[in-house]
């Protein structure tokens, strides 16, 4: 696995909104002309896209110069206590990430599992388990795309700060989504630089300067209650702070992805892009 290249990536999750179609070679085409550097393709109602297709994809996104990520299918619950449903969960891990690999995508990112009544501690473990079965046999078949999964925005999801980053030291091929937006809805605050710059700090801390330079960042507006995330926003139109995260990201060095996911997508994708050549 190879470190990012210098700098941050902006980009959408999945095809802006005004590209030619909704296809994802079209939005990749999309986000060349709109001079942004990355894509996620969302697999969010299932992965439906076929091998042939993928390769396709990739060719298309390296004519271009577009990196690409992944994001896997929202019917994921690795906690389930149904056996046939968490192996389902499992299996469409392992489809977006050999779909994803195919496309020319470096990570591959899921909202992991719920709590259910087992409680946080057990669906730590067993979310571990999961993933460290899926790294062993992606790993054997020779695919070695980042597996990410995601920090969520509400309080019954698997999935915070603490629990992404220590998977993320515990299983090698492992490394967490920062999802901002949610952490800020999940918790009422981290929204000012100093809440920012303890998240940076904490990833650091555990994981080391590489995960910095190898970041994948999820960014949007967000509306939350008592619960946390509700649904996301246009970036001006909530309280989140981009531009203190900007400064942020900017002050610690971060490198990697930062995936727009506000419902205006590209406008908000650009916005974030020129906050960071501007600060």
């Amino acid at each position: 696995m190879t470190t990012l290249a210098r700098g941050l990536l902006f980009g959408t999750g999945g095809t802006p909104l005004s590209a030619s179609s909704r296809s994802t070679v079209a939005g990749i085409q999309r986000i060349a002309e709109l001079d942004l550097d990355c894509m996620e393709i969302e697999f969010v109602q299932g992965v439906k896209m076929s091998e042939q297709s993928a390769l396709q994809v990739h060719a298309v996104a390296r004519r271009h110069g577009i990196r690409l990520t992944a994001h896997g299918p929202y019917a994921i619950n690795l906690n389930s206590t149904d056996p046939e449903k968490a192996e389902a969960s499992r299996e469409r891990v392992l489809q977006t990430a050999r779909i994803g690999a195919l496309c020319g995508a470096e990570s591959v990112v899921f909202h992991a599992a719920f709590y259910g009544e087992s409680g946080p501690g057990h669906a730590y473990q067993t979310v571990k388990e999961y993933l460290a079965d899926i790294l062993d046999r992606l790993h054997r078949e020779g695919n070695h795309i980042w597996v990410r999964p995601e920090l969520t925005g509400k309080d019954g999801q698997f999935g915070t700060l603490e629990e992404v980053v220590q998977l993320s030291s515990e299983l090698e091929g492992v490394a967490p989504c920062i999802d901002f937006a949610h952490w800020h809805a999940r918790t009422g605050r981290f929204n000012s630089y100093e809440g920012f710059t303890s998240m940076l700090q904490q990833v650091e801390d555990t994981l080391g300067r590489k995960a910095l330079d190898n970041m994948h960042m999820h960014v949007s507006g967000i509306q939350y209650g008592k619960h946390g995330e509700q649904e996301h926003l246009p970036l001006r139109e909530s309280d989140f702070q981009y531009q203190e995260l900007i400064r942020a990201l900017k002050d610690f060095q971060v490198k990697g992805f930062v995936i727009c996911e506000s419902p205006n997508l590209e406008e908000d994708a650009l916005l974030l892009q020129r906050t960071f050549g501007s600060t």
